[in-house]
Order: C-alpha cells, then structure tokens, then sequence
C-alpha cells in the first residue's frame, strides 16, 4: 500500500512540474526523465518518501496504535491499615503482588521504615533487591506534603521533602515521586492566590528531579484540586519536562468523571485505577471497559496501578478488582 501511494505522489507531483514548465522546459525535463532506468528511478523515490514531510503521518500513526504499552502495578495504600499497623511486612506484600501476577508495586513512601526522613542507602538498596527478586519494579513512591503554605519556611520543608524523597526514589528506581497539591480550602481563602504558591513549589521540585532522572507528579486528590480545568491550569503553568500527573480516576467530583479523565489522560505519567468514580459526589463503580478504552485511545505508556479503598479484606478486595481489571483489558 505504501509504495503505491508513493509512486501516486511522484505521479501527481510530475504532471505539477510540467504544468508550470514551459514547452521546451517540458520537453527537456521528460527527456532527462524517460532516460533514468526504472529501478534507479522507485529507489530515489523511496529515499525521498522517507523525508519528514511525507512518510511520518503514516509512520506516527502506526507508532500510536502499536505501542500502547499497559503494565499492572499495586499501589500499596490498599493495604493502609495492615501496613501502618506492622501487622503486614514489605516482603509479603511483595509475595503477595508476585503471587497475583502483578507487574510493580507502587510504595508510598509511608510504609518505608523512618518516614518522613529517608533511611539509609542500605535500606533503600534492601527493598529494591527484595523486589527484584520477585521480578516486580517498583513503579513510583509517593509522599504527604502541603505545597498551598503561605509561610515561606513552612513551604521550603515541604519542598525539601519532595527532594529528600526523589534522592531516595532514584535509588529505590522509581521512575516517579506523588506529590499532592494541599488540603481543601479554608473559608475565606482564594484558590487563585494559593495555587500560585503550589505552582512554584513544582517547578522548583521538577527542576531538581531532573537531575536524578525521576518525575515529580501531582496526584489530582480532590482536596485542593478537584477538577480537570484545575489540573490544566497547574500543569500549563508548571510547564517542566520532568513533571506530571497522577490521575487519580476517583477523584473528579464536580463534572462528569469520563469526560475529566479524557481531559487530563495527557499529562499522565502514573495512575490510581480505583474500584469507584465520584459521580457529581456520589461513588459508583467505575465502568472499566469504558475507562479502559479511554487509555487505550491515549498515547498513554507505562503502568496502571490500581488501589483499593474501604472496609474488608484488602488482599480479597485487591484480588477481585485485579480479576475485574484484567477482564476489561481483555
């Protein structure tokens, strides 16, 4: 098909050139033509096609559809109580995400012994091992920081935090670092005046992660940011190449959820694929042949980590939405 439409272009481009040629020219220019062998003549017309001009439509096309690449990873807050309490240790809940068939974990910096100070390179170094020897990555980390704080000393800790955690993720080989944003806001407060303090406190974060080769992403949390015009705002004005977004499917209240995620599904870097979508603030399950195809739609690359929430058992709970996920991505 290909070389078709490429002898059709040189065809349609030849009788355009004899067109704006006069007579003698034309009569000169087919003679030089007619006198090139045929084979001579499709091989320099197919080094021509592979300009940037014609052939990268069709290339960047097939790009698209074919690289779609969804790895499952587990995000470790599904097992918040087990874990905070001590009553589940890393190496099970590694077993465990081995046993399922999970690709990654994703481990939220608070299961990790000394948060929020970052442990020593040998701990560091121990997880990563322990992981790898369970043919699972590590797919992000993730921390509790307030980034809406007026008060500049009480901001810089808050930076320094994140930056603690990306030294600390770059050694865990976690390609990324969840940040939030900050809390709702308090009466009387202006979300135009606080974001600007959120704003700065990423690019700064991004702009020093880069150079350990790991993504800040904010997670849209529906606290501070609740919306996909929210999370357009921030990132539009973050503008960093090494920073991004943890869409959280759960967390868009105010409009349509689908609608939302198709929105933001560009600035994705990692996810939290949740058993429920806030739907105009009542939860429903989430539709997961449709979420899935909106992803599948998307140029979106990488993991899909997925969390579970609420009451019960977290390794059924885990377990069951696992099942459901993977029926979905057929």
């Amino acid at each position: 098909m290909a070389y078709i439409l490429i002898l059709l272009f040189f065809k349609i481009g030849f009788y355009l050139i004899l067109l704006l040629l006069s007579s003698r020219e034309s009569t000169v220019f087919l003679q030089n033509m007619l006198s090139l062998q045929r084979r001579g003549f499709i091989r320099k017309g197919l080094q021509l096609a592979s300009l940037p001009l014609i052939y990268p439509l069709a290339h960047a096309e097939k790009f698209f559809v074919e690289r779609n690449n969804l790895k499952l990873s587990l995000n470790a807050y599904s097992f918040n109580a087990a874990l905070s309490e001590g009553t589940l240790q890393l190496e099970k809940l590694f077993d465990y995400c081995a046993k399922e068939g999970f690709a990654a974990v994703d481990l939220t910096a608070y299961y990790i012994p000394e948060y929020p100070e970052v442990p020593s390179d040998g701990q560091l170094y121990g997880i990563k091992k322990m992981a790898h020897h369970r043919g699972l990555h590590i797919s992000g980390t993730g921390v509790r920081n307030d980034f809406t704080l007026s008060d500049p000393k009480l901001l810089k800790q808050e930076i320094d935090l994140v930056k603690n955690w990306v030294v600390a993720a770059a050694k865990l080989g976690a390609p990324v670092v969840r940040v939030f944003a900050g809390p709702r806001l308090k009466a009387g407060e202006s979300w135009e005046e606080k974001v600007e303090f959120v704003i700065r406190a990423c690019k700064e974060c991004a702009s020093f992660a880069a150079g350990y080769g790991v993504i800040v992403a904010l997670q849209n949390h529906n606290e501070f940011v609740q919306s996909a015009a929210q999370v357009d705002y921030i990132m539009e004005r973050v503008d960093e190449d090494w920073f991004g977004l943890v869409l959280d499917i759960g967390s868009y209240s105010q409009h349509d959820p689908y609608e939302e995620i198709s929105k933001n599904i560009r600035h994705a870097v990692n996810w939290q694929l949740k058993e429920n979508v806030n739907h105009f603030g009542t939860q429903k399950p989430v539709d997961l042949k449709r979420l899935i195809a909106l992803i599948r739609e998307s140029n979106y690359q990488g993991y899909l980590p997925i969390e579970t929430l609420g009451p019960g058992d977290p390794f059924e709970k885990v377990s069951g939405f696992l099942a459901r996920v993977q029926e979905a991505m057929g």
